[in-house]
């Protein structure tokens, strides 16, 4: 990928100083006193890198709260001369860049909404040419890793090198306990694709309710993610948006002081020896897995010829519920989540499909 090797390692931004990078504060800027107080508490935990704020908020519908606007600019200046906090918010246009700018905001954020809309980001890139600041781009609202990429390709070619990402989870219409499905395996196959991106994981977004924050944290954590962003406010049941997502800054302390920070490598000679044997092991399975795949796709090749020569088609929808029922009971009594076994069938059961098209239209 063309954007390797050009980002700043996380180490050599400003406000960096170790892992985990923490952003906290309120959903939204609501008022100079709410602002000020948090940012306060903030400072006094000690916990914080940066100090975010919603300045401007998209929001589904008309007539909800939707920022404080430039006034609230003011304010992020405030906390960042009073209490020496790095400030940062998010932007989605050229004016909220501009503006932005000139109030000295540290780092800047592209959100989900945003990100969805090429000619948006593009019209974000452009106001940021030629300057010097951090920005992460939020994962978009829908799962779509290259849509995730080519935005973060575009806010490059504009001369950022301070680049990250933040994973805040995926909207869906299937309603679940989070708020926005994590869909970890999107993150972490971007990562694998640009492993220099730092990478922010935002629970309060993906959970929607304070409930979920240290189990979606400490994923993150060990998944080797290398920061939080956590919405923290001074009262959060006075909160204009989102207060079921926010936490005080006294939470946020007892919040990261359970957390279990792992390290990526090992020098234990003992340690590597073991996983390299069992990673053999691993590496043996999938070998079989991917020939029992192969047998599988033969005999759904067969069954394709037969269907063909007796002109019925290629669905059967009986059977295919038959097989998903089956397998996902099987795979309880082995410890193999619903919904991993339906993931797994479907794509099996459409890549069967895929080949029996190709034998039926030969």
């Amino acid at each position: 990928m063309v954007i390797k090797n050009e980002i700043n390692p996380l180490s050599s931004w400003e406000f960096y100083k170790e892992r985990p990078l923490i952003i906290a504060g309120p959903c939204s800027a609501e008022t100079e006193e709410q602002v000020m107080e948090t940012a306060r508490q903030i400072k006094e935990t000690g916990k914080a890198n940066v100090f975010r704020a919603g300045i401007w908020k998209p929001r589904t519908r008309p007539n909800m709260f939707e920022g404080i606007g430039v006034p609230g600019l003011k304010w992020l200046k405030q906390v960042k001369q009073e209490y020496g906090l790095a400030v940062g918010t998010e932007v989605a246009t050229e004016k909220h860049v501009y503006e932005a700018l000139k109030y000295g905001i540290d780092l800047l954020w592209i959100g989900a909404r945003t990100a969805v809309n090429p000619f948006a980001v593009q019209e974000v890139a452009d106001a940021l040419q030629g300057v010097d600041v951090a920005v992460l781009i939020k994962n978009p609202i829908n799962p779509d890793l290259e849509l995730w990429i080519g935005a973060i390709e575009r806010i490059h070619k504009a001369g950022i090198s301070k680049i990250g990402v933040i994973h805040r989870g995926f909207s869906s219409y299937e309603k679940t306990a989070y708020r926005n499905l994590p869909n970890w395996q999107i993150a972490i196959e971007l990562r694998r694709r640009i492993p220099e991106l730092p990478m922010i994981c935002d629970p309060s977004h993906i959970g929607g309710d304070t409930i979920f924050l240290h189990e979606i944290s400490q994923k993150a954590m060990d998944l080797n993610y290398d920061g939080l962003m956590i919405e923290t406010h001074c009262d959060p049941t006075k909160a204009w948006s989102d207060a079921k997502q926010q936490i005080t800054p006294n939470e946020l302390t007892e919040l990261l002081s359970r957390l279990i920070l792992r390290t990526a490598v090992s020098n234990d000679s003992k340690f590597l020896d073991l996983l390299g044997e069992l990673r053999s092991q691993i590496d043996i399975f999938d070998d079989q897995l991917l020939d029992i795949l192969e047998q599988r796709m033969k005999v759904a090749e067969t069954i394709g010829k037969y269907k063909k020569e007796n002109n019925i088609t290629i669905l059967q929808t009986s059977r295919w519920d038959q097989i998903i029922r089956k397998a996902i009971a099987k795979g309880d009594k082995k410890g193999l989540s619903a919904e991993f076994i339906d993931k797994l069938f479907k794509a099996v059961h459409q890549e069967s499909i895929n080949h029996q098209t190709k034998v039926m239209n030969e």
